[in-house]
């Protein structure tokens, strides 16, 4: 059973800085893709194999809007992880950025009610971890607020008040699946978080700054 919380969080996710090696190319997909505006860069010779543990995922209006934003992101170098389909909760797609960072454009409407948008209604931090329960306590202990928990499957944390960027836990293995990677991962998450508290490690390796 779901469980809810609307008290206002002491500590939130304000940003998301991604590690990449080549930070001109970087930006130059982003800008294409339509999000540079909200995320920050930064150059990083650290290395990662396989699935890197997190994933950004983008909620948009409606399926014409996601087909553009992920027909963006081909585009501009991206590689199709799965193709936009429908399914039961809505319609939407998995890219992979040049860069490696697995994106997740979707909707809930499963039908068009205007014309595609390059708005973005919400940015979800996704982090695959060993113990959703676990972390989720630790999270709480670092000041945050729980905004939604299904058991051990998922948990989500209270935004700014804005919505416009939240974190998310979800099990590794089952994020993997998701995303129609393989779950297997070595190195660096290559992903910083930055919130208003102290600077600390999570459990499963993440750093906030």
């Amino acid at each position: 059973m779901a469980t809810t919380a609307s008290t206002a969080s002491h500590t939130f996710l304000a940003s998301v800085t991604l590690e990449v090696a080549d930070l001109e190319a970087a930006q130059r997909f982003y800008t294409a893709f339509g999000v540079a505006d909200h995320l920050r860069l930064k150059a990083s010779a650290a290395t990662a194999t396989g699935f890197r543990g997190f994933t950004l995922a983008l909620t948009v209006s409606g399926p014409a809007t996601v087909d553009g934003f992920l027909r963006a992101a081909v585009d501009a170098g991206a590689t199709v992880l799965k193709p936009a389909a429908k399914s039961l909760w809505g319609y939407g797609g998995v890219v992979q950025a040049p860069d490696g960072t697995i994106w997740k454009i979707a909707t809930s409407a499963k039908k068009d009610t205007g014309p595609a948008t390059r708005r973005i209604d919400e940015m979800v931090l996704l982090l695959g971890v060993e113990d959703v329960k676990a972390t989720k306590r630790f999270y709480v202990g670092q000041g945050l607020t729980v905004a939604k928990s299904f058991g051990g499957k998922y948990a989500e944390f209270a935004s700014d008040g804005s919505g416009a960027l939240k974190l998310a836990l979800y099990k590794r293995s089952g994020l993997a699946k998701d995303l129609g990677v393989p779950a297997d991962g070595d190195g660096s998450h290559r992903v910083v978080l930055a919130g208003a508290g102290a600077p600390f490690t999570d459990p499963d390796g993440f750093t906030w700054e």
